[in-house]
């Protein structure tokens, strides 16, 4: 079961210091040239074993240099039943999240034209309107950097059909909660860019699918590139299948996005690389010009830090800063397709990579395949030497910093529940470095090391990234941050009682408390009639005992129920993005108000056993216990929104 919680977050995260030693960038003479032919050589050694490993059907990498593609090459098959290979010209891949640049720069556009203001409110532009928190409203440029303060949403993102798309009808059905400020704290929105999706079309007064053709993938010659859903005739048969693993090969349903500016794109790799071209020469590739110098530079540049020193976002671009590389990019995932491009704008540089497979969860899936071709990329064309931080001598910040921690990109209204199951915990180890379990691990799944460097802040052990823990004004963790991982999210501190250190321990404690007593109630008659004893209960008594035994029926059974609905979720998510969820949620809420009734049933009972001298203390004492445990899942039950009724997740 946890592995499918694990797999869960891992999708989330894919669908992103001042005062310690930095690195020192080097290039020794005798490092590789970024040539086609040694760029050959590389992927042909890196790709294949990534499909491999990953159970992955095939692949396609592109890499470009300026105005020129260097690279391109497709692995493995479009198509496994037809074996058909993949080609980087004539295949097409969902690149998914990685759409929301093409968003951005519609956007992008129109703030050059005048028509839109970065820094008004949005609903200036709208015909609905989105509540304001805390006095604040939401502007383009939050929801450009991700800071909106939305909470993630996640029914209706792939519906089962594409007759379901609808962009108008889903950003009025689907408004999420605000969960924080706007501008204060990083948490990647799927909703924020199909809003802004939406202004493009309202204020452009096209289709947003038909002002990106005509204002960016036409001039751009991308021919073989729509958002269009379902694919137009001419390009349906050049998409990819797509898969769950190779050895599964059985290819899924063509996956439908909706809101589609935030991830509907299906293009090919040669398409992508004009994308690439273009953004790194300023916004123009040939004769055409899609955005103005200044305008792509702004776009690179940082509007968001979640700590000084961690890439933060730009305007729509995260930052991925590494080996002492100014690096902008974005990566994209479905449930089917995963992708990531990357953008050296310095060296002129660009990368992207696609798989169509979900791949094994136990070799790490595809998000440990792209970041660790990516980063072998880098540490061969772009090397750099591992920073000699000098030993740190102040006091140790551990005792501060361990606990438990959640992302700020989570759904609050209905999956508390699942944001609980998929906290991280930051431990310190007896050699006085940090574990953060099960979030930042290897490849092979084991936990990274991590030894400060300054107060509250740590360094990879035997590498670069960072770790930086933020206080508040008082001092207490607020959260921590990493480069080892986009910039989508950062992650909060949990107050105690609601951690999973200690929550797990009496929870599971309660409900076994439970399922040992309803265990007890069904043996006990075989017991007594094997004895020949008879209960002998005042009439009072007895109706309070069947009602108490009724509550804890119906308490064991709302918790079973959702703990097999959550472990449902994290094995397909597709009951959550399609929605399906929805009605065995509302059934549980249901059942968990009737366990609530069943809560003050069992303390009723366990009170009236006190009063009745006939009763033995073991009795009185297990009815009291049972009691005990109860109320703490009655509490549980109401904390973490599981008699909520809400279904807006």
């Amino acid at each position: 079961m946890q592995r499918h919680f694990r797999r869960f977050a891992a999708l989330l995260l894919g669908l992103g210091l001042a005062s310690g030693a930095s690195a020192q960038s080097t290039e020794p003479a005798s490092s590789p040239q970024l040539t086609p032919a040694d760029l050959g050589a590389f992927f042909d050694g890196a790709m294949p074993f990534a499909l491999r490993r990953s159970d992955i059907a095939g692949g396609v990498v592109i890499v470009v240099k300026n105005d020129r593609v260097l690279f391109a090459k497709g692995y493995g098959y479009a198509d496994l039943g037809e074996r058909i290979p993949v080609s980087p010209d004539r295949t097409l891949f969902r690149p998914g999240s990685t759409s929301k640049l093409f968003t951005w720069t519609a956007v992008m556009q129109l703030v050059e034209q005048g028509k839109l203001q970065l820094d008004r409110d949005v609903n200036a532009y709208l015909d609905f309107r989105i509540p304001e928190r805390d006095g604040r409203p939401i502007t383009l440029r939050d929801l450009l950097t991700h800071t909106p303060g939305f909470e993630d949403s996640a029914r209706g993102l792939m519906p089962a059909s594409t007759d379901d798309v609808d962009l108008e009808r889903y950003l009025k059905q689907h408004i999420p909660a605000r969960i924080f400020p706007a501008g204060e704290l990083v948490a990647y929105s799927n909703y924020g860019c199909g809003l802004a999706g939406y202004i493009v079309q309202r204020v452009s007064g096209e289709r947003f699918e038909s002002y990106i053709a005509q204002h960016i993938l036409q001039p751009l010659g991308m021919s073989h590139a729509t958002f269009a859903q379902p694919l137009p005739s001419t390009l349906a048969p050049l998409m990819s299948k797509g898969y769950l693993t190779a050895s599964d090969g059985k290819p899924q349903p063509f996956e439908a996005v909706d809101p589609a500016p935030a991830g509907a794109l299906s293009a090919t790799a040669t398409d992508m690389s004009r994308f690439m071209m273009a953004m790194l020469q300023g916004g123009q590739l040939g004769d055409a010009r899609i955005l103005t110098s200044d305008t792509v530079a702004d776009m690179f540049k940082e509007h968001y830090v979640s700590a000084p020193g961690v890439p933060g976002y730009g305007l729509g671009f995260y930052r991925e800063d590494r080996n002492g590389l100014t690096i902008a990019g974005h990566g994209g995932d479905t449930v089917l397709f995963h992708s990531d491009l990357h953008l050296l704008p310095e060296q002129g540089v660009g990368i992207f990579i696609s798989f169509n497979s979900a791949g094994s969860p136990d070799a790490g899936g595809t998000r440990m395949v792209r970041a660790a071709i990516f980063h072998d990329f880098l540490d061969r064309y772009f090397p750099t030497q591992t920073p000699r931080d000098p030993p740190y001598s102040g006091a140790s910040d551990s005792s501060k910093v361990t606990g438990f921690y959640g992302m700020t990109r989570r759904n609050d209204s209905a999956l508390r529940l699942l944001s609980l199951l998929s906290q991280f915990h930051v431990a310190a180890e007896p050699d006085g470095t940090l574990t953060v379990a099960p979030l930042l691990s290897d490849d092979a799944g084991k936990p990274l090391h991590w030894k400060q460097i300054a107060p509250l802040q740590y360094r990879q052990v035997n590498g670069t990234d960072r770790l930086v823990f933020v206080p508040d004004d008082h001092g207490a963790i607020r959260y921590f941050t990493t480069d080892y991982l986009p910039a989508i999210t950062v992650f909060q501190r949990i107050p105690a009682s609601r951690s999973m250190g200690a929550v797990g321990p009496w929870l599971g404690l309660s409900v076994v408390t439970v399922l040992i007593a309803v265990l007890c109630w069904f043996i006990a008659p075989f017991v007594r009639r094997h004895y020949r004893t008879k209960l002998d209960l005042v009439p009072a008594t007895r109706i309070s005992r069947r009602w108490s035994r009724m509550g804890a029926l119906f308490l064991l059974a709302t918790m079973l129920g959702w703990f097999a609905l959550v472990a449902a979720m994290g094995a397909n998510v597709k009951l959550l993005l399609h929605g399906t969820a929805a009605p065995w949620m509302t059934f549980l809420y249901v059942l968990g108000c009737a366990a609530l009734l069943g809560v003050i049933a069992i303390v009723v009972h366990a009170a009236r056993q006190w009063r009745d001298r006939a009763r033995s203390r073991l009795v009185r004492v297990g009815d009291t216990w049972l009691a005990l445990a109860a109320i703490y899942l009655g509490w549980f039950l109401v904390v973490f929104g599981l008699v909520s009724f809400n279904t807006h997740f």
